[in-house]
């Protein structure tokens, strides 16, 4: 290669001509330097030596590697792709090529640089080769690169064993049993996985074929009387009294419906119909004598008690034996963000002899158990991962899901109401509101949530004292928006995903302030250190996401939206009224900040929304009808009565024929996810029932490919072997961490979560709970020190 200063930079060839342009002490360092530069490098090669004036050859050449080194990233990816290593990433290539010192490296240099940059990561991602050949494995298989190619081919697989066998210096004969054990172990992973696909496969067949055939099986309503021995009148009478089941309900055109009936279930039902006919015409003769209709008929004995248990979702309220048992009350106490309302019935539930507190998150029942401790009196914890029972304790802190339905106590506190709307948890709110077995439920929450608890209360027949509480101090809208630049210590922003909280942190630190963080994949113990960061004065501003709508009393100042719209799962939407509301009202502070301000960030939106939103009455629910949805007894219920073992046979019946869409007082939860994982699981040979309908409750973000490792697990489960815990590997020093390091960390703990969860339930599969717990300890203190980092670091860069 040649360097057009051969031609555009050397003196005229004339006397009289003018040189084409005056050469810069960069232009005349390159020209000094004598290495040969491409014409398109040398754009970017001027700006990087005019950082290093005065420079001589070397640092020109130093200059010049950083220029190529984007094409040797290129030229690396390519070869990896080629070759198909599909572990090797973008970093890895881009670590390698920060090593080379050549100019003009060939591909086999490119390469070993590629092979040393791969052994540093593998050595970091486990303490033995075992360790990083399954975190790399697992880490594929949850990459949107590992899902689109499946599992890595057994050749793949085998010559990543041999990488990162090299890494861990095993080399020839030495490497062999380590190569023979994880070759033949992954082959039996294979053949497992394989056969439990393939029966998975059979079963949704088995069972979509089932509920064709039940479904080709029903007859209409004209049918029925012939089936009973009765007449139309009678069985019309009989159906809307709950005695002959209406199998199916299909919506018709102006809201009328069609009825469908089980011929089989009828013809269960024949025997009892004389006495039907009796209990009628002993109505029929009370009526007359006294002008008063006898109470409706119950579901008698003949119809089968699976049936009945089905039929419940219906009717949902006499699931919940011991509630209905006891005369309970239902307190509900209504007020906006800082009114007290918890401060109210926490007082009123530690006077009380026994009693339990329920929470929305975790790190809210941590906090009522301290609130509880704080008066004297002991409470055990119960969260969907951990237990901590406190000896004598008659008070126990929980979440919602947690709810102990069969231990009556005088007193039951349900925190944030509002979550009954909440598509994906809800159920879980009807369920505690509906059952908590205490004579006394104080049921907390936003405005919005009076209507649906109204109804529970009706539904369940309990009497209902309503308490609004207002504000302690006023909160109001900010007339004009906030620069960036005018950020105030005491400040909390709010951003609606983690990769915005990045930024505007990085932002912050950039401009020299200190700053804390609070979103959703930080697990409690990191958000309640960062908000004590906050709290204590170690950081002037909180960056969140609407994390802290829920769980955090903090001191804040001014809650400033960095814009007022959000993706909610579904579409990129504006705020709601109950959204701002429980968001801004975190500002303001009983004692501190005696007025809170809510604002929006220049260029984030406008001011007058926020007043609007807060000056708008309550937004009353879409559709106020409760969520349920199945327990354990009537998945069983539902199987035996449909002759199958198929959970996603079990949760297809019940979808298509248990609760219909218009039932007047109900509506089913969302069972996608569950129905998901059934059909993941259903195949796995050594699990029953009703263990795979509890894989199918386990918390998981699908986001991380969650019902995929679950199946990994469960095949583990089944087979009889321990299920090793997820670990995070070596994690590097904290100031020197990146995004994408932090992330994974993050995603480590998430999935520990789901470990923890499912070892609570099946402590004999999931026997490393010590090893579990650590590591949960040690990510919470890595990611804490990530996030005390306030000088400009990786994750700041």
């Amino acid at each position: 290669m040649t360097t057009p200063y051969d031609v555009a930079l050397e003196p005229a060839d004339a006397p009289d001509e003018a040189p084409p342009h005056a050469v810069s002490p960069a232009e005349a360092a390159i020209i000094a330097s004598g290495l040969e530069v491409e014409a398109r490098e040398l754009p970017a090669l001027i700006r990087r030596v005019e950082r290093r004036l005065p420079a001589d050859a070397a640092a020109v050449g130093a200059a010049l590697r950083e220029v190529r080194r984007r094409a040797w990233v290129s030229r690396l990816n390519h070869l990896a792709s080629k070759a198909g290593r599909t572990w090797v990433r973008r970093a890895d290539a881009e670590a390698a090529a920060g090593t080379i010192t050549e100019l003009t490296p060939e591909d086999e240099t490119l390469l070993v640089a590629l092979d040393a940059a791969l052994g540093n990561r593998f050595r970091s991602l486990g303490h033995t080769p075992e360790e990083t050949l399954e975190a790399i494995v697992a880490e594929l298989a949850e990459t949107a690169k590992g899902a689109a190619a499946g599992t890595l081919a057994p050749d793949r697989h085998a010559e990543l064993a041999r990488e990162v066998a090299a890494a861990f210096g095993l080399k020839g004969e030495e490497s062999l049993p380590f190569l023979e054990a994880v070759g033949a172990t992954e082959a039996r992973r294979r053949r497992e996985v394989r056969e439990a696909e393939t029966a998975a496969r059979a079963k949704r067949r088995e069972e979509v074929q089932r509920l064709r055939t039940w479904e080709k099986s029903l007859v209409e309503f004209r049918d029925v009387s012939g089936l009973l021995g009765c007449v139309e009148k009678e069985a019309l009478r009989w159906v809307a009294a709950g005695l002959i089941p209406v199998a199916r309900r299909i919506p018709q055109k102006g809201g009328r419906e069609k009825w469908e009936f089980d011929p089989a279930e009828l013809a269960s039902l024949r025997a009892l119909v004389p006495q039907w006919r009796e209990a009628d015409k002993t109505a029929l003769d009370a009526k007359r004598r006294t002008g008063v209709s006898a109470p409706p008929i119950k579901l008698g004995r003949g119809a089968s008690a699976a049936i009945a248990r089905v039929a419940a979702l219906d009717r949902y309220a006499g699931h919940f034996a011991t509630a209905r048992a006891l005369n309970r009350r239902i307190t509900l106490i209504t007020g906006p963000t800082n009114s007290g309302k918890s401060h109210t019935a926490l007082d009123r539930l530690a006077k009380a002899e026994n009693g339990m507190a329920l929470a929305p998150l975790r790190l809210l029942a941590h906090e009522f158990r301290d609130a509880l401790q704080s008066r004297g009196v002991p409470a055990s914890l119960s969260t969907g991962e951990e237990r901590i029972p406190v000896a004598g304790a008659r008070h126990l802190a929980a979440t919602v899901e947690m709810c102990p339905f069969h231990l009556p106590v005088d007193v039951a506190l349900i925190d944030e109401a509002q979550m009954l709307g909440d598509r994906d948890r809800g159920a879980a709110w009807t369920a505690a509101i509906m059952g908590a077995p205490a004579r006394d439920v104080f049921v907390l929450g936003a405005p919005e949530a009076a209507t649906q608890v109204r109804r529970i209360a009706a539904l369940c027949g309990d009497p209902m004292e309503e308490i609004s509480l207002k504000r302690k101090g006023p909160l109001t809208a900010a007339r004009t928006p906030i620069p960036l630049g005018d950020l105030q210590t005491g400040d909390a922003i709010v951003a609606f995903s983690r990769r915005d909280v990045l930024d505007m942190r990085a932002e912050l630190v950039r401009r020299g302030r200190r700053v804390a963080v609070v979103y959703g994949a930080l697990s409690p113990e990191v958000r309640r250190a960062e908000a004590a960061r906050f709290r204590d004065g170690d950081a002037d501003i909180l960056v969140a996401t609407d994390a802290i709508g829920m769980g955090l009393n903090l001191p804040i100042r001014r809650v400033i939206f960095s814009t007022l719209r959000k993706f909610d799962g579904e579409m990129r939407r504006e705020l709601n009224t109950q959204e701002v509301k429980q968001i801004g009202g975190r500002a303001g502070r009983y004692g501190r900040f005696e007025e809170g301000v809510v604002a929006v960030l220049a260029g984030g939106g406008s001011p007058e929304f926020i007043r609007t939103m807060l000056e708008a009455d309550p937004m009353p629910p879409e559709d106020p009808r409760p969520l349920v949805q199945p327990d354990a007894d009537i998945i069983a219920n539902v199987a035996q009565e449909i002759g199958s073992d198929s959970l996603f046979g079990v949760l297809a019946r019940i979808k298509r024929a248990v609760l219909r869409p218009d039932d007047p007082n109900y509506r089913l939860a969302d069972l996608t996810q569950a129905m998901a994982v059934a059909g993941a699981i259903d195949g796995v040979a050594g699990l029953t029932l009703l263990e795979r309908w509890t894989y199918a409750m386990c918390p998981v973000d699908e986001r991380d490919n969650g019902t995929a490792r679950l199946a990994r697990w469960a095949i583990e489960h089944g087979a009889g072997r321990p299920v090793q815990p997820p670990s995070a590997g070596r994690l590097p020093a904290p100031e020197r961490a990146s995004r994408d390091e932090l992330e994974r960390a993050e995603k480590t703990h998430k999935r520990l979560v789901a470990w923890r969860w499912l070892a609570l339930r099946f402590p004999q599969a999931y026997v490393a709970r010590d090893e579990a717990n650590g590591e949960t300890e040690r990510l919470d203190r890595w990611i804490e020190d990530v996030l005390r980092q306030q000088r400009r670091s990786k994750l700041v860069a």
